[in-house]
């Protein structure tokens, strides 16, 4: 309750009011003058009325004290026994607060959103949202219920945005341990064939159980090392990466017995493997139309170093040119090969034939190369199909198709046969989808008998044009025209002589993105693109192995001839491999040193400095299979001193204003009444 004033004239008038009454006050009573007291007190009624004093008296409601519980349901509180102690302490904690009815309890359940890369446990990004609305005033603590491992506490020095107690409730065992191994460091990109380093640890949490641990190297799912490891020590590990593109490395350590979790017993880390400059050998057996085609798209690629010769005069020529005008280098055939022919990714024969320049022993050298992993293409022209031809040495034993001896001469659309719709070197050219085809007419090929491996292009009457075989660890590709140059040069519209040539020399060279038979996946944020290649037909559902250790089929529909397709949404982060019958790929969704899945030991430590500096509780909830929440203790005022059993909430004195209610003193009657009393008293002294 106040008393105020609302004066009935303006406050300089009244104020000359005042100072007039106190004046003749004072005269009146330094003379003496009879009746002054009552002179006086009629003054101050009128004075008073004029100011207008009003009593006003404010209704107000006390406000509720918010304390914020934050739950942790992140993936780290799903191990052990966790989740079931953090559900029965929320249950207690629920009931506890509920007996307060001036506690308002804000629960907020903090999880993993499903979008993070790298998911961690951030609680105190929770209690800052739920706690947004609130004027410090009004928050009487807040109380965590977490396995400890929290990943956004701030420094203890930093301001949480109100004066309250911070509370944890720690879930999980005081005698826990676990077994993890971590990536420590390592090169993100490689030379494809050249030797990297990547160094591992393995590291203890809790009571270490003191035994040597043995780690399993796989790379691409491939073991490919053992090896025994002492907890904490770096150990540095060699390989060779192996292709281009993800590689993936994985550290996978035995779990233990009783550990907390055996999810973090593996770690990998992703190398993207870099191909040095490809050698590429090309050797044209005479000048022609079609050479510049090939040269021009190997020159293009400013990743391949090309070794190009072109037989402009055969040996057994004989026309009495000077010797100082026929060439300005001798073709190096031993040097080629015999000495350097592995250094070659790939060799390619246009148009060549046999005329005595290579010895016949070479192409055996040539056989050998492809059968040990090397890449052949030959380009074959009318020689091909001579007496000449390179199909009558030793090189026939690596060929898919032996020519028959005639050249088909009239024109064709090439068409991609029913393989070639489906192989990943030909599946989607451009213009292939129509009939005819869109794109030019070739006018010749090589006839060829029962061709081996893949036909994947046809000429007319489905003779074969463009085949593809592997032989031994190697692999041989036949084109059967040399007219792929009529597309390079706009003949009839021209064609995807490009793509073509390129997709055939990366196939020979082992691209995986061109296997005929491949199983491979890709994260896409928090989902999983799984894609099977094949030639056969459907390949049936996939098999998805989650970090957690479930299983999850997943149905794979055709989204173009040969390649089947699915995506997966996932919650979980981490190392998922899939398979599909004889195949398997490994993919990783999310970060892959993310915090939640480092260290998963419950402790106490990690809070503590903020608890202990707002005067709350630190404790662990279970205790002998059994859960108990601690007392609440709610206090009026600044709590100065933490209580060792009991979680104390600090109580609001707030409130809401909901009424005023206003009394005018000298209105009405009551002020008229004490008017009227004053002046009769002083008429009736004066008048005596």
């Amino acid at each position: 309750m106040t008393v105020d004033l609302s004066p009935l004239i303006p406050l300089p008038l009244l104020a000359v009011l005042i100072v007039a009454a106190a004046l003749l006050s004072a005269l009146g009573l330094w003379r003496g003058v009879r009746g002054v007291w009552l002179r006086t007190l009629a003054g101050i009624l009128v004075i008073l009325a004029l100011a207008n004093p009003v009593i006003r008296q404010e209704e107000r409601e006390p406000l509720s004290t918010v304390v914020a519980v934050i739950v942790d349901r992140s993936q780290s509180q799903d191990y052990d026994a966790r989740k079931a102690q953090t559900d029965a302490a929320l249950a207690q904690l629920r009931e506890r607060l509920a007996a307060f009815p001036q506690i308002e309890a804000r629960i907020v359940e903090a999880r993993d959103d499903g979008e993070s890369e790298a998911p961690s446990t951030r609680l105190f990004e929770s209690l800052r949202t739920a706690l947004a609305d609130v004027p410090p005033a009004r928050v009487g603590g807040a109380i965590f219920i977490t396995d400890g491992r929290i990943h956004d506490v701030p420094d203890v020095n930093q301001p949480l945005g109100f004066d309250a107690p911070v509370h944890a409730l720690i879930t999980g065992r005081d005698s826990e341990f676990d077994r993890r191994i971590e990536v420590v460091r390592g090169p993100r990109f490689g030379i494809v064939g050249e030797d990297q380093t990547v160094t591992f640890r393995v590291v203890d949490d809790g009571p270490s159980p003191g035994d040597e641990a043995e780690v399993t190297i796989r790379l691409n799912g491939n073991e490919i090392a053992r090896q025994g490891a002492t907890a904490g020590t770096e150990i540095p590990f060699t390989f060779k990466v192996p292709r281009g593109g993800n590689n993936i490395l994985e550290f996978a350590v035995a779990p233990l017995a009783g550990e907390v979790t055996d999810a973090n017993n593996r770690a990998i880390h992703i190398i993207d493997g870099i191909r040095e400059n490809l050698r590429v050998l090309l050797v044209s057996g005479e000048p022609h139309a079609g050479e510049r085609a090939w040269r021009n798209l190997l020159k293009s690629d400013a990743s391949v170093d090309l070794v190009h010769f072109t037989i402009l005069r055969p040996p057994e020529k004989q026309d009495g040119t000077p010797i100082n005008e026929l060439s300005l280098i001798a073709f190096p055939t031993r040097e080629l090969f015999v000495d350097k022919i592995d250094e070659f990714d790939l060799i390619i024969f246009d148009r060549y034939q046999h005329r005595g320049v290579l010895p016949i022993l070479y192409y055996d050298n040539i056989a050998q190369y492809v059968e040990k992993g090397g890449a052949l293409l030959i380009a074959a022209g009318p020689e091909h199909a001579g007496e000449d031809s390179i199909a009558l040495t030793p090189l026939q034993a690596v060929l898919p198709a032996n020519p028959t001896g005639t050249m088909n001469e009239k024109g064709f659309f090439p068409r991609l046969s029913d393989e070639g719709k489906k192989h990943p070197v030909t599946r989607g050219l451009e213009g292939a989808g129509n009939e005819p085809p869109a794109w030019g007419r070739w006018f010749r090929t090589v006839d060829v008998d029962r061709p081996q491996g893949e036909t994947v292009m046809q000429a007319a009457d489905g003779k074969p044009l463009l085949v593809l075989n592997r032989v031994g660890e190697g692999r041989v590709a036949m084109l059967l025209s040399d007219q792929g140059w009529l597309w390079a040069r706009g003949f009839e519209g021209g064609g995807p002589s490009a793509s073509l040539y390129r997709r055939t020399a990366h196939w020979l060279m082992k691209e995986p993105a061109l296997e005929e038979e491949a199983l491979t996946a890709r994260a896409l944020g928090r989902s999983i693109e799984v894609s099977r290649q094949t030639l056969g037909t459907d390949p049936g559902p996939a098999e998805i192995l989650l970090p957690s250790g479930a299983r999850q089929p997943l149905t794979l529909a055709e989204a173009e001839p040969g390649l089947f397709r699915a995506t997966l949404r996932t919650t979980e982060t981490g190392l998922f491999e899939v398979k599909n019958g004889d195949l398997s790929t490994l993919v990783h969704v999310g970060t892959v040193d993310a915090p939640e899945f480092k260290a998963t030991t419950s402790t106490p430590d990690i809070v503590a400095p903020v608890v202990e500096k707002t005067k709350g509780l630190v404790t662990r909830i279970a205790a002998n299979d059994s859960v108990s929440v601690p007392a609440i203790l709610p206090l009026s005022g600044t709590i100065r001193t933490a209580d060792p059993t009991r979680l104390t909430l600090q109580m609001t004195d707030e409130t809401v204003l909901k009424g005023i209610l206003s009394l005018p003193l000298f209105t009405g009657l009551l002020g008229l009444a004490a008017l009227i009393l004053a002046f009769s008293a002083m008429w009736y002294r004066e008048g005596r």
